[in-house]
């Protein structure tokens, strides 16, 4: 009878474990959600969440994945300069910021380090958009923040925060047909990004499906993985082959990709790239002799409204699943120096850090004076 009596103690007592297990993480509730000119819903039907409120100051960790390209070297670096902005740095016990490359492994198993090492928030910049299922179970049971942004997953299981890469495909297509006009035919070059992730997939998803009904294309790819380098070798050997486009798309790495078509007497034909400072430079001098472009921004300052999103949940605030940031972008005509681009800066700096709505403003200076490491 004892036995008995221990079998169903022991029963009731896993049987509430497992309720308290399932209660775990973020409750689902109705909006509107905390600050919604910072932290805008992506749409009507974005769900939204909220956390029970922990005392700070608390533990931030930033798991990034790929570190081979200059926007995301700047990305670690304004991650470091915004948490030691005064408003910030009083809400932060302990700060780190880890690389794992692009093995979807490691960058789980650093993940689930910090989880168990006891720190309330972790913003990543996922390496594929899928196999997080795990690593949300265990922040959910532990009432861990996990924000992703930039490269995000493919769930509606966590906030994440992005701007819309399909719209920004859009925005690549629409300036290219535009500025192409009468013409409906010939080759464009598009140099893609990092592969397998979610950014470069959708980009090229959201160029497409606006350009391919406008006219003949023929769209060459190449793989430029967001960087200067690799960008500049892919184009000139994409011209060696083909000779001559249309019209130019470059995901990141535009800076290089121009170079590439400037050294090989490459026609000035539209382009739509990123917002690198030396892109920028470009454009401020070669566009009174007819290299149009438009430079559209995926700031690196994403990870500070990824921070400050973690921070406003662990306050206990209600936040929207998915958070829109807008898109910024300049054209060719619009090159102001020290406004939207700066000449003494290196070419490789991304010039679109501030963002009013959340009364972030980072300077170009308090970036460039943290390492990446």
């Amino acid at each position: 009878m004892k036995n008995h009596r221990w079998a169903r103690t022991l029963l009731a007592s896993a049987s509430l474990t497992l309720c308290t297990t399932a209660m775990a993480g973020p409750n689902t509730v109705s909006g509107p959600g905390h600050d919604p000119e910072c932290f805008a819903p992506w749409s009507d039907d974005i769900g939204y969440f909220q956390w029970d409120k922990r005392e700070g100051p608390h533990k931030v960790a930033v798991v990034n994945g790929f570190v081979g390209n200059t926007w995301r070297i700047q990305m670690i670096q304004t991650a470091k300069a915004f948490v030691e902005q005064p408003e910030i740095a009083s809400q932060i016990e302990e700060f780190k910021a880890v690389s794992t490359g692009t093995d979807v492994a490691a960058q789980l198993g650093a993940i689930e380090d910090f989880i168990n090492q006891g720190f309330d928030a972790i913003v990543t910049i996922a390496v594929s958009p899928e196999g997080f299922d795990r690593v949300i179970r265990l922040a959910d049971r532990n009432d861990v923040v996990i924000v992703p942004f930039d490269n995000v997953l493919d769930t509606r299981k966590v906030m994440q925060v992005n701007e819309d890469q399909l719209q920004m495909g859009r925005m690549y297509a629409d300036w290219l047909i535009e500025q192409l006009g009468d013409k409906k035919e010939g080759k464009i070059l598009e140099v893609r990004g990092l592969q397998g992730n979610s950014v470069d997939r959708d980009r090229h998803i959201g160029f497409l499906e606006v350009l391919e009904p406008a006219g003949n294309w023929d769209v060459v790819e190449v793989v430029g993985n967001w960087d200067d380098g690799t960008a500049q070798k892919v184009t000139a050997d994409a011209i060696a082959v083909h000779s001559e486009f249309v019209g130019v798309v470059v995901q990141g790495g535009t800076t290089g990709a121009v170079r590439a078509l400037l050294d090989a007497g490459h026609p000035l034909v539209p382009i739509a790239g990123e917002s690198e400072n030396g892109f920028r430079k470009l454009l401020a001098e070669h566009g009174p002799n007819g290299l149009h472009g438009i430079s559209i921004g995926q700031s690196p300052g994403m990870v500070a409204i990824a921070i400050k999103a973690a921070l406003a949940a662990l306050d206990g605030n209600v936040m929207p699943q998915l958070i829109s940031v807008p898109i910024p972008f300049a054209t060719y005509d619009q090159m102001e120096a020290d406004v939207n681009y700066w000449p003494d800066l290196t070419d490789n700096f991304f010039t679109v850090n501030e963002f009013p709505p959340c009364d972030v403003n980072i300077t170009a200076r308090e970036i460039m004076s943290k390492d990446a490491e």
